[in-house]
């Protein structure tokens, strides 16, 4: 018991350093994170998170892996749902893009993106989380065509292709680019769906 005690205490501190991450992000941007800064706002020490974590890499990826998760628990509440299959896949854009610029979750995003190419395991995580949002998207699509709501058409084609305009929107949205706020990526990204789905 005392064994299953130590963990579970772990487990909080882990949780509590990766909320804190994200808030740290939402504030201040990801170039003003560091170790030693994030320790200060926890009240502990840099050596302190680096046991957890091993290092800054690790640290960002566990927190995006955590934010995801989230996102996970909301998506099938969303798939879930009594509604119509148009109004899921709205419902699912929503989800998707970032709330404005420097969207923690999205910033993390873009930050790791930059460094997949030389890091494996962060290669490896991204096409996990991936995974899990190209399937949901595929899945709610199929169930379109089935109830008759939207036309035929290869639904992992279809989830491929959004997914990649939803990448795009969202970092011009994070970037804070002009004419790129949320309000313009979710209109965007409606009129391109109805093209892609054509609604019936």
């Amino acid at each position: 018991m005392a064994g299953a005690a130590r963990r579970r205490d772990g487990q909080i501190a882990q949780e509590r350093m990766l909320e804190e991450a994200m808030t740290a992000i939402a504030e201040d941007g990801l170039a003003a994170l560091t170790m030693s800064k994030l320790a200060e706002r926890l009240g502990t020490s840099g050596g302190h998170i680096l046991y957890y974590f091993g290092s800054k890499d690790r640290l960002l990826l566990e927190a995006l892996r955590w934010s995801e998760e989230q996102l996970a628990v909301e998506r099938a509440a969303l798939l879930r749902r009594r509604v119509t299959a148009a109004r899921k896949l709205e419902l699912f854009l929503e989800l998707y893009l970032p709330r404005g610029p420097r969207d923690p979750r999205w910033t993390l995003w873009i930050e790791l993106w930059a460094r997949t190419p030389s890091n494996e395991d962060l290669r490896a995580a991204q096409e996990e989380i991936d995974a899990g949002w190209h399937e949901d998207l595929r899945a709610l699509l199929a169930k379109g065509v089935e109830q008759g709501r939207f036309a035929p058409t290869d639904t992992a084609d279809r989830a491929s292709e959004l997914l990649a305009l939803l990448d795009g929107l969202s970092t011009r949205v994070v970037l804070g680019q002009r004419d790129a706020d949320r309000v313009r990526a979710l209109e965007r990204a409606r009129s391109a769906t109805a093209l892609l789905i054509e609604h019936r």
